[in-house]
């Protein structure tokens, strides 16, 4: 079975397995929640809900989002955060960009949790193993989500399957960004490009670490390791816990 079929299968298979209508997702006009859209689309027909949800975001990305929505026929709805982020602000006490930047992901996530109690809808997230791998997302904001479809796949992969699928070049080719703030992209965030990401991932969990510059190297597994508490669930206390630990 070719790659495409088996993830929207999957989809199908989850979506029944939770005793769920369908799945609702964010399409932002990026490549990553293009594809996903297209996955669930083909999975679930008009039960596939794409949430615009935009949030001072650049007017490209409800462009591009649009053009995909539209050229497969992907139901979709329009929810601006503008507002609510502004007033969320206003009885914050001030912080920095990251801090605010972050707000928005948490937002929409609590925008598609509504849409998905309403219709009885799986909430589908659009991460990556890439970004994964090395915590680049908003823990509990694109982060939250019952279902990742793409989180097998490195974005090279991702990249690959869209254009397979017939995803846009102009989508494709977009430089990747989460849009939290003006000018910002996610190879300058991350200060690694997608490209040598993908390889160093490979690279590390092949055990193959000499195929790289070590410096490549070190950066990513450093930033595998400070993100792990990212990967995992709530921390829960088990009585005793630090008795055992003093002992040993």
């Amino acid at each position: 079975m070719r790659l495409p079929e088996e993830i929207v299968n999957w989809i199908k298979e989850k979506v029944k397995e939770a005793g769920k209508r369908g799945a609702v997702f964010g399409i932002s006009g990026g490549l990553d929640s293009s594809l996903l859209a297209v996955l669930c689309k083909k999975a679930l027909g008009d039960n596939a809900l794409g949430l615009i949800l935009p949030c001072h975001s650049h007017p490209e990305d409800e462009k591009y989002a649009r053009l995909v929505a539209e050229k497969f026929g992907i139901k979709t709805e329009r929810v601006v955060l503008d507002s609510i982020y502004e007033g969320f602000l206003q009885i914050l006490p001030s912080a920095d960009r990251i801090a605010k930047g972050n707000l928005m992901p948490r937002l929409r996530m609590a925008t598609l949790y509504y849409f998905a109690n309403k219709l009885n809808y799986l909430v589908t997230g659009s991460g990556n193993r890439s970004e994964m791998t090395i915590g680049y997302f908003t823990k509990r904001g694109d982060e939250g989500v019952d279902i990742l479809p793409l989180g097998s796949l490195l974005k090279k992969e991702v990249r690959g399957l869209a254009k397979e699928l017939g995803v846009q070049d102009e989508i494709i080719k977009r430089t990747p960004s989460a849009g939290l703030w003006e000018g910002q992209t996610d190879e300058g965030e991350i200060g690694i490009s997608y490209a040598n990401l993908d390889k160093a991932i490979v690279a590390i969990e092949s055990h193959n670490r000499e195929s790289l510059p070590g410096d490549l190297i070190a950066k990513v597994e450093a930033l595998i390791k400070s993100s792990q508490h990212k990967r995992s669930p709530a921390i829960v206390f088990r009585p005793g816990h630090l008795d055992k630990s003093q002992d040993s």
